[in-house]
């Protein structure tokens, strides 16, 4: 039997493929560095072997499916090619695992993760549908019909996907240590959407994605009264956002999502065009979305004494601001306190006044050391780059995390996409010793 052997199985992508795979009834092992990452826990409760990088990993039988962060010449894969064992980048195995299945593209600047994991959550209730998340979760259903997936822009990786669907939540100018421009951003996913076979649900509130023409029907969604989906008479509260859903004008359903900002109000409307289009009952999709627990690292919080400690994965100044926005919408009555670190360098230089501008949406900014790739040039930039822009902000220490606790009775929002999580668990077991 096959052994499909992955290089990089705790890659957030990779890991989720794996689980995938292991509910398929494939045999699935893996390989990686022996740092702990979050994604590790799902694998082991699967019981899917985890081992040191070695060449001896690879054996005959297998079939490597090589995680993107990893070389030609990394050992294993090096391996493996010159015994004429195949190997398959990341992305291509995937665009050929979809092919068996409706197959369902989310993707865009922000939004990817959240909007995969729900309409996921929602089409599981009606049809079988297996699906993979950016946040490291995957399930394999050996009859499925439905395959989501959450497809990344980034090195234009998602053109090697010829799915059935694609969302499309938004375009926006990141990685700027790939694409040149926001043009560059557009050209990428312009060139996405000719691929898709049966249509595109995309937000027509986004002027990027107005201009995006394709060879299939493109529905669009949004507040905007243009949209073939509409999001009427909102209401937000601190227990969620309720709104109507007008489809062409014509009211169709009311909704309640127990989550908060406009952002995710935007998210779940492209899930209910896309199930609207497949004629999912609005009964079965209200009652999903009532439901729905969200994915890890986003807007993830638990209270700690009297202080509420939310983490998310924001590292983009878009997403800076709708955390906190968000934060606002559930505790009205609470400062906010956003702790961020930015990712990259490239990124912090480019957005430098947008970051400070999101963050000073907050009540009080601590920022964390930049966390940066091995593969950039640095430069002279640092993190008082960033706190000269942002009013009163100060410099969190990892070992100085104490100086939250000043904050009594507020919200504190740990944000980064780089190992931010580090100063939340170092603060709450300061707090735990104390006790």
């Amino acid at each position: 039997m096959t052994v499909y052997h992955f290089v990089g199985v705790k890659g957030t992508g990779m890991s989720a493929l794996a689980q995938i795979l292991d509910d398929m009834k494939y045999q699935v092992q893996g390989s990686d560095v022996d740092k702990r990452f979050f994604t590790q826990q799902a694998l082991e409760k699967k019981g899917i072997r985890i081992l040191p990088f070695s060449r001896t990993n690879i054996e005959e039988g297998q079939v490597v499916i090589a995680g993107n962060a990893f070389p030609d010449d990394h050992e294993e894969i090096e391996e493996a090619v010159n015994r004429g064992i195949p190997v398959y980048r990341y992305h291509y195995f995937l665009g050929e695992l979809i092919q068996k299945f409706t197959s369902i593209a989310v993707t865009g600047a922000h939004g990817k993760t959240s909007t995969t994991g729900l309409l996921a959550h929602v089409l599981q209730a009606a049809y079988p549908t297996s699906y993979l998340i950016g946040d490291g979760t995957g399930k394999g259903e050996e009859n499925s019909k439905y395959f989501v997936f959450e497809a990344c822009e980034y090195r234009r990786h998602f053109l090697k996907y010829h799915p059935d669907y694609a969302i499309m939540t938004n375009i926006d100018f990141d990685h700027p240590d790939y694409f040149a421009n926001v043009e560059d951003v557009f050209s990428a996913f312009q060139e996405m959407a000719l691929q898709v076979k049966k249509g595109i649900i995309a937000c027509g509130d986004d002027e990027q994605l107005q201009k995006i023409h394709a060879n299939v029907p493109v529905l669009f969604y949004g507040f905007n009264e243009e949209n073939d989906f509409q999001a009427r008479n909102i209401n937000k509260s601190p227990e969620g956002t309720s709104f109507d859903v007008f489809v062409r004008n014509t009211y169709y359903s009311a909704f309640h999502i127990p989550t908060y900002g406009d952002h995710n109000v935007l998210n779940a409307l492209a899930v209910i065009a896309l199930c609207h289009y497949e004629e999912i009952p609005s009964d079965v999709i209200e009652k999903q979305l009532l439901t729905y627990e969200g994915v890890k690292r986003r807007f993830s919080e638990k209270a700690v004494g009297n202080q509420i400690l939310i983490d998310d994965y924001a590292h983009h100044p878009t997403e800076i601001k709708a955390t906190i926005e968000a934060a606002r919408q559930k505790y009205p009555e609470k400062e906010i306190v956003a702790i961020f670190q930015p990712h990259t360098f490239t990124r912090t230089q480019m957005f430098l006044d947008d970051f400070a501008n999101s963050l000073m949406q907050a009540d009080h900014v601590y920022l964390c050391d930049i966390f940066g790739s091995a593969r950039e040039n640095r430069g002279m930039l640092t993190i008082n780059d960033l706190k000269d822009k942002v009013e009163n902000s100060q410099i969190l220490e990892e070992n100085d995390v104490k100086v939250l606790e000043k904050h009594q009775n507020d919200v504190l929002v740990f944000m980064g996409a780089g190992d931010i999580q580090k100063f939340e668990e170092a603060y709450e077991q300061q707090i735990v010793a104390k006790g």
